[in-house]
């Protein structure tokens, strides 16, 4: 089994100025430039950036006390502890949200939500339900994933209504897939399968993302190693599509082949041995409270400091997942279930 305390946010971290180094690396660098490559020429984007920097500082700055990661088992209820100890979401409007899963979180906003796991039903072990809420005031449910019965391979549905999880409705919007070994995932939008494309290959699917489970000296035990491929950017900040017409032209292949035009490779972020509490640890700022190997953080190899993704527990079946641009909420809540899956989960 692996050990309990397998990646967590320490006190100690948290006390230190460290929770201010991101925001001063990221004014100093231009994250977006990380996530560029190619596509179409200009279009208008100077207009999007300027309205964006505004956002990033409400956002960034609110917090005007050290967030201190108490590890006080908060209830979920609206109660001002439990805000000082995980700060919310900024207001998001989710006007459309099939449009809103799929779009780019935006610059120098970081989109904060909530995980839950939901055991109840005949299948509660083996098939759960996972939901992602807007970690605010409203509660604003965005996606529900779960696992399909009667699949070779892990294959977990996405959908934007939480009462309809089946492949043919309307509300599909995207499938995260495994290889046999369980180390390797695909996610999926909702296009169509390349054997059904249409002339122009318009509506087959596009590529997510991808996610890579390394097995390090100790098997899975300790510190898991996550390499996530997803498309480029182009210069209007939108995302490259890949859409592949056959298994060898996917994600994973191009990464394996090292063929990285349009592609951009990020790992998990090393969590740093901690004697006192004899434990792995990442400083969250206050947003994850629980030790688990299924705590993690998204970065770039080029800015450590400018987290992607992080994802973690704050009690028995409740998360918070957080990521930036370039991420959408379906890339994002898709590495996020990988890390549940049965052939890689232990607590």
């Amino acid at each position: 089994l692996c050990p309990p305390k397998a990646a967590t946010s320490s006190d100690e971290e948290d006390d230190s100025d460290a929770s201010t180094k991101p925001i001063r690396s990221e004014k100093k660098k231009n994250p977006v430039s990380l996530f560029q490559t190619g596509g179409d020429p200009p279009k208008e984007k100077k207009t999007k950036k300027k309205a964006l920097p505004k956002a990033a500082e409400s956002e960034e700055e609110t917090p005007g006390t050290p967030q201190k990661n108490s590890n006080k088992k908060g209830k979920g209820k609206k109660s001002k502890k439990v805000k000082e100890e995980r700060p919310p979401s900024p207001v998001i409007e989710v006007d459309n949200l099939e449009e809103f899963v799929l779009r780019p979180a935006p610059q120098g906003v970081t989109i904060k939500c909530r995980v839950t796991r939901d055991k109840k039903g005949m299948d509660r072990g083996l098939y759960p339900t996972y939901y992602l809420h807007l970690d605010n005031d409203k509660k604003v449910f965005l996606l529900a994933g779960r696992k399909r019965k009667k699949s070779k391979t892990s294959n977990y549905l996405i959908s934007i209504d939480p009462t309809d999880l089946s492949r043919g409705g309307d509300n599909f919007i995207g499938k995260l897939r495994s290889n046999l070994m369980g180390t390797k995932f695909t996610v999926f939008d909702n296009g169509a399968n390349p054997d059904r494309a249409n002339a122009n290959w318009s509506n087959v699917r596009q590529e997510l993302s991808a996610v890579v489970y390394e097995t390090n000296v100790l098997g899975f035990k300790g510190p898991r190693k996550m390499t996530v491929i997803i498309p480029g950017m182009n210069s209007d900040n939108e995302r490259v599509p890949i859409r592949p017409r056959n298994d060898n032209d996917g994600l994973l292949m191009r990464w394996q082949n090292k063929n990285m035009d349009n592609v951009i490779e990020l790992h998990n972020k090393a969590p740093v041995w901690n004697d006192e509490t004899q434990s792995y640890v990442l400083n969250f700022h206050g947003r994850v409270t629980h030790a688990s190997v299924k705590n993690f953080q998204i970065v770039h190899g080029s800015d450590p400091d400018y987290i992607v993704m992080q994802f973690g527990r704050v009690a028995d079946d409740a998360f918070t997942m957080d990521y930036n641009y370039p991420l959408c909420a379906v890339q994002a809540f898709a590495i996020a279930l990988s890390s549940f899956d049965g052939k890689l989960a232990c607590e």
